[in-house]
């Protein structure tokens, strides 16, 4: 009972604080605003067109429910903790754009004949500031709920994630934000989580942290879509394809799905080269122009390991019928070439992504048997896209394996033959945990 009294205690103190950051940052503004001579307001040509529906006032009002009620919600004190420094920094963060780039809303409301909703307006009147507009701390404090929302079970988690919508297309249609108050709030929610990560140090949780990354880029990429189709040209929303297509990735990185764009045969689907254009696009241009490993290095004899190889590069390489190749690279297609003529293994792996320790071992314990089976004219290339993090870290554990070295050797003789090798501090976390 004392433990439980402790952690609701703590959840309470922990609301106040929140509160206050939060009522202090959005009514100084609010104050500050209003005591100007001008306050500009920022409207999308477009905006015009957003009608106002009256009942969504109701999820709209919800906001403030959800920022006590999520403090309760939290199962571990970790996850408590990250939720108030996340909440203080959206606080803090917005009532910095405010001070410094005050704006105003614009739009006025219609009557309504419902006198509920016409009860609720009025007190949105009182509590809430025609100023303090971008960025929306709707949508941020609404990207924060969902953080704890989501890690309940399906039903509840399902009905949340409809619910924050809704009340995020409130902030547009109860005509309380325009469009880049929604954006950049957006924007200020997702930097939340890349500045107070879940657990940024475990490895486990490492693809939701890339996943992060990808999503704040969509954001930033919309943004840069309507400020281009506002100002200069209609030919902006084609930024809209990326900026998808950033989402889609991050949520490929939240489910670790390796085989999202290629499949075991190292092929990409015609309607996925176009939907992923951008993506691939931009890998095929690091691989084309970037890449430094473009010679297989031989780590052992007959193991080698090189970036994704070209049709040229292949040829020098003279792969044959008792070639092993395994492609680790996950946004690239395979060299015809070398699935025509080699013993081809496709197992992608994300870029700087989290690994299956199972699948690891799997793959290393296949290498090695066949390196210990090739034939006298036999060997063995392991490749990813640019030959530098991901074939490196296989690599290491697959000499590891066949020449039986306790780690600290693997990784200097690793070091020593492959100059550009890549070996993040998150992989040598992990390598120290895998045993083979």
């Amino acid at each position: 009972m004392d433990e439980t009294r402790i952690a609701i205690g703590t959840r309470i103190k922990l609301v106040a604080l929140c509160a206050t950051v939060f009522s202090l940052c959005y009514n100084v503004n609010a104050w500050y605003a209003s005591t100007l001579d001008y306050v500009p307001s920022f409207i999308f040509s477009f905006e015009q067109y957003i009608p106002f529906i009256p009942w969504t006032v109701i999820p709209y009002m919800t906001s403030g429910i959800f920022f006590v009620l999520v403090f309760f919600l939290c199962k571990t004190r970790q996850e408590l903790q990250t939720l108030t420094k996340r909440v203080v920094f959206v606080s803090v963060a917005a009532g910095l754009f405010f001070l410094l780039f005050p704006l105003k809303f614009s739009f006025i409301k219609p009557e309504t004949s419902s006198a509920l909703f016409n009860f609720f307006f009025q007190f949105i009147e009182k509590v809430d500031s025609p100023f303090n507009e971008a960025p929306s701390l709707h949508i941020a404090f609404a990207f924060v709920f969902w953080s704890v929302f989501r890690n309940f079970t399906a039903p509840v988690r399902q009905i949340s994630v409809v619910w924050l919508v809704l009340l995020g297309l409130a902030t547009l249609t109860t005509y309380q934000h325009h469009l880049l108050d929604v954006v950049t709030g957006a924007i200020l929610g997702q930097f939340s989580f890349i500045v107070f990560p879940a657990e940024k140090n475990n490895f486990k949780l490492r693809n939701f942290y890339l996943a992060n990354y990808y999503f704040l880029g969509g954001w930033l990429v919309i943004l840069l879509s309507l400020m281009v189709f506002e100002f200069y040209h209609a030919s902006g929303l084609i930024l809209l394809w990326p900026a998808l297509v950033l989402f889609l990735v991050g949520y490929h990185y939240q489910k670790n799905s390796v085989y999202f764009l290629k499949n075991n045969q190292g092929t990409i689907r015609w309607y996925k080269k176009i939907v992923y254009f951008p993506y691939i696009g931009l890998y095929w241009f690091f691989w084309k122009f970037l890449r430094k490993n473009k010679k297989p290095i031989e780590l052992i004899p007959k193991l080698y390991i090189s970036s994704r190889l070209d049709h040229l590069e292949f040829q020098n390489f003279n792969g044959n019928q008792n070639t092993s190749v395994y492609d680790f690279s996950a946004e690239l297609e395979e060299n015809n070439a070398i699935k025509s003529n080699c013993v081809y293994h496709a197992v992608p792996l994300l870029d700087i992504g989290a690994f299956d320790t199972i699948k690891i071992k799997r793959i290393v314990l296949e290498i090695t048997t066949h390196y210990k089976e090739l034939p006298k004219d036999g060997k063995i290339l392991i490749h990813c896209t640019m030959g530098l993090s991901r074939s490196t870290f296989i690599g290491i554990l697959v000499v590891k394996n066949i020449l039986s070295l306790p780690l600290d050797e693997a990784l200097i003789k690793i070091k020593t033959t492959h100059k550009n090798a890549v070996i993040h501090s998150y992989v040598q976390d992990f390598l120290k945990t895998i045993n083979i």
